[in-house]
């Protein structure tokens, strides 16, 4: 509570930490808060918590925008170390994708498949590419030894650790001021292999010439024992951070945007008291937790008169991640017959990728008759429990400039006509490109629509759209990175400007900031639970299902049967 005002009614209305948006950063912050005692309020704009990893309904069937693929599952990996540290595990089911292909690269008229297996991935490269044999195995080889160094920074607890951490990081210090580009020109010379290696690129968002060769390492080393998608969605994973939030007697309002960070400002410091909500109420706490971008939360909710010199320098030149279209579609057709599986397909043709992002970004998104990439996922296919047994559900992505929809951006009316015209345009370019992958689509669609940069800021308040928070380039990340602890007393931040982007990398961010603020490390809220266990099936095969998800998938096409005979 505030030891600073003695007012009854701010006294009722406070508590010890106050999060600002419900993606999975400040729900993991908010977990690791409560469980130490704190009183902690969750407030989100939206109608539902959970940020990107919200999951919503369009005529009847479920979508998740942020969540496709999941890494580092396995037993004493990250992911599942997060989860199970977080005491969530035991509410979590995750499907396993395609182990034979969980990444199907289309590339022009070439394709590639990404085994569950970094060894076969490896054997597979080779196989294929035999004239750079020496050459990949030393580009995989240095993927997994930064990555591994990587994990070891938030680990340093000893002063020892901190002397000899540059010895046992002497990969990641070696080739941190390297774009992805060089690095992998320095390795492998044939075109279509650098192109194989980098088509995750999708996951950070810059093309190999501005991406940074440590982020796309910790990629590919996040997915190099395959993926995984929850069971349920997005949305389940959300239900049981909130329901662990609940548990421990804190709180998650949703519906509860807040326009302004309160600031008691003196001559010596700034200090961060409470906030205002959009409908006027005042709320005040001991902290204020930011999930939102650095735009959003310095720039709207704070002001620059409260900000020093520096962080306004720093807020002119950060630049955020690409924005997005995302399309959903519903169809009535046998899309596993048809050559779907639960593995991702990235689809682009066969040329420079950096070239490629260029066109990516040009502002006349209707020029040409597709896109220039593609991100294709049947989340029916990923995950079983969801299908009905006739209906399967895809979501399709692609990378644009914000500014596309710059005669948009101030429409007061809520869904103009134009608006409408340009969408349908932009979803018949998507279907151009999907025609090739699944013939006969158009005609078997039930339900589409288009998720646009105007969707990403109106339902998730991301500056311009953006879909990775700050652009993940050298001059964004690691130690060039927003912190978790800012300059205003009693202000942090947590997401995916902060320690990294995606789920898991969003998740984690919050158990830092958390850390942050009770004064340990990250390990210390993240201790091995022998009584967490998390669940894993396999998308491709039913054979091992329990019953109570063979029920549930038994009801669902059972009701699908009963309304079609009504």
């Amino acid at each position: 509570m505030l030891k600073t005002d003695t007012s009854n009614s701010i006294k009722e209305n406070s508590y010890d930490t106050i999060i600002i948006g419900s993606g999975v950063g400040g729900l993991s912050a908010a977990i690791c808060l409560s469980r130490a005692g704190q009183r902690v309020l969750v407030l989100e704009q939206h109608d539902v918590p959970g940020g990107w990893c919200h999951s919503f309904y369009l005529n009847g069937y479920r979508f998740t925008p942020g969540v496709h693929y999941v890494g580092l599952l396995g037993e004493g990996q990250s992911t599942r170390e997060l989860y199970e540290g977080l005491g969530i595990a035991n509410e979590l089911a995750f499907y396993r994708m395609n182990p034979d292909a969980f990444e199907h690269c289309w590339i022009g008229d070439e394709r590639f498949h990404y085994p569950a297996n970094f060894d076969e991935f490896q054997n597979r490269l080779i196989a294929r590419f035999p004239h750079e044999k020496k050459g990949i195995i030393k580009y995989l080889k240095l993927i997994k030894n930064v990555s591994r160094q990587l994990q070891l920074i938030p680990k340093i607890r000893t002063v020892w650790q901190q002397i000899t951490i540059p010895f046992r990081t002497k990969h990641m210090g070696k080739y941190a001021p390297f774009t992805l580009k060089r690095v992998i020109n320095w390795h492998v010379k044939d075109p279509l292999l650098q192109r194989i290696l980098n088509i995750q690129y999708g996951d950070h968002g810059l093309p190999p010439a501005k991406a940074s060769f440590l982020m796309h390492a910790a990629i590919m080393d996040h997915y190099s024992e395959g993926g995984f998608y929850p069971v349920g969605g997005g949305g389940a994973l959300v239900k049981a951070m909130t329901n662990c939030i609940k548990n421990f007697g804190s709180q998650v309002r949703t519906q509860s945007g807040v326009s302004k960070i309160i600031v008691s400002k003196t001559k010596k410091r700034n200090k961060a008291i409470g906030v205002v909500l959009e409908n006027g109420e005042s709320i005040f706490a001991d902290r204020i937790i930011s999930n939102a971008d650095p735009e959003t939360t310095y720039l709207k909710m704070i002001g620059s008169e409260y900000l020093s010199n520096s962080l306004k320098k720093k807020l002119e030149r950060t630049k955020y991640s690409c924005t997005s279209l995302m399309l959903f579609l519903t169809v009535d057709m046998d899309v596993k017959k048809a050559g779907l599986d639960s593995g991702n397909i990235w689809m682009m043709p066969n040329k420079d990728m950096d070239e490629l992002f260029e066109d990516m970004q040009k502002t006349d998104i209707l020029e040409g008759e597709e896109f220039s990439g593609l991100f294709i996922s049947c989340t029916s296919l990923k995950d079983p429990i969801s299908f009905d047994g006739r209906y399967h559900t895809l979501e399709v992505i692609t990378y644009i400039n914000y500014d596309a929809f710059a005669a948009f951006e101030n429409e007061t009316e809520e869904r103009s006509q134009a608006y409408l015209e340009f969408k349908d345009k932009l979803i018949q370019k998507f279907l151009n490109s999907l025609e090739k992958v699944v013939p006969g689509i158009s005609k078997n669609i039930v339900h589409k629509d288009l998720g646009t940069p105007l969707t990403n800021e109106f339902y998730l308040n991301t500056t311009r759209g953006n879909v990775y928070g700050t652009e993940k380039s050298l001059r964004h990340i690691g130690p060039f990175a927003y912190k978790s602890k800012s300059e205003i007393e009693n202000l942090y931040m947590c997401g995916a400007s902060i320690v990294s982007h995606g789920v898991a990398g969003a998740g984690y961010s919050g158990v830092q900031t958390a850390a942050a603020i009770l004064g340990c490390k990250q390990d210390d809220l993240l201790k091995p639970d022998p009584n967490q266990n998390l669940r894993i099936y396999e998308a491709e095969d039913d054979t091992n299902y329990p019953d109570w998800m063979l029920k549930k998938m038994a009801v669902k096409r059972a009701r699908l049967e009963k309304s079609a005979q009504t």
